[in-house]
């Protein structure tokens, strides 16, 4: 498994190093850690090309400090991975997204704030964009409490009988998750279309049994395969909106990460990035793996 690990410093950065050890990685893989420097934001009114090779030169330095140190974290967390460094000079987040383009990696992962000269945002701008453009899934890490009494992680997988879905369901599966480890699987059935708004596939299935009940049947089989996997299971099947069934449930239940599919069924037709995961990632309190198909 190849991992992507963008780091800036910040205390959100640092919140998704610790939040590695809750991600079930294998016990072998390769992780890159890259820090990105921005030297424009710095420059004052004037400036010259000196100034800016200048600012640039220590930008890098700083860069390169931050990637190798967050690089040590990890190796100490991940013993038997190859973990390398490495730094540049651009903007944050079309660095990690050219980076991911290049090394091809199975995960990306952000914190959900950044350290940017731009701002703050509900979903820090970088995380945002890192999300929406980069090929392969991406986790927002998120700090969560330490101590809690339990030895395993709690996972909420949201299912929806999508392809997307159910890549995100094998992904928790072949995961490594310690002991005691718990999933819960919710699929939320929304209120009911016109039938000749459904896909051909999916009108006889609606004919001859209510969505509660189709949805049921998926959810145990979902259930299943993630009990072959070793996770005690339990599932969730209710009506309402699914961005905020999710969210909702997941901090009632103190869920340590949420995974959703990149894409999923909407009465709006298909989108690029679904409207259920970016809502998700934006507002869970717990940290959102978005999982795409391999290529």
């Amino acid at each position: 498994m190849r991992v992507l690990i963008a780091y800036d410093g910040s205390a959100c950065s640092d919140a998704a190093l610790d939040d590695i050890r809750r991600a079930g990685l294998p016990e072998e893989g390769e992780a890159i850690v890259l820090s990105v420097g921005t030297a424009w934001p710095l420059l004052s009114e004037g400036a010259t090309p000196n100034d800016l090779a200048a600012i640039s030169h220590e930008e890098l330095a700083r860069a390169e400090t931050l990637s190798a140190r967050a690089a040590s974290r990890v190796r100490a967390d991940l013993p038997a991975w190859r973990v390398t460094s490495e730094a540049v000079i651009d903007s944050p987040q079309w660095a990690i997204v050219q980076k991911a383009d290049a090394w091809q990696p199975d995960l990306v992962v952000v914190g959900s704030h950044g350290r940017s000269a731009i701002g703050r945002a509900i979903l820090g701008s970088v995380s945002q964009s890192v999300l929406t453009h980069v090929a392969c899934s991406v986790r927002i890490a998120r700090r969560r409490p330490i101590g809690r009494g339990r030895g395993g992680v709690r996972l909420v997988i949201g299912v929806d009988g999508s392809v997307e879905s159910a890549t995100a369901v094998s992904a928790v599966a072949l995961r490594r998750w310690p002991a005691g480890s718990e999933a819960r699987v919710v699929a939320v059935v929304e209120a009911p279309e016109p039938l000749m708004t459904l896909p051909v596939s999916a009108r006889v299935t609606w004919v001859c049994d209510s969505p509660h009940q189709w949805v049921t049947r998926a959810v145990d089989r979902v259930a299943q395969e993630l009990r072959d996997a070793g996770l005690s299971v339990s599932p969730l099947v209710c009506e309402g909106d699914p961005k905020r069934v999710l969210v909702d449930d997941s901090e009632r239940w103190d869920a340590d990460c949420i995974f959703v599919g990149a894409k999923g069924m909407s009465r709006l037709d298909r989108f690029l990035l679904g409207s259920v995961s970016l809502a998700v990632a934006v507002r869970a309190h717990c940290s959102v793996e978005v999982v795409r198909q391999p290529s």
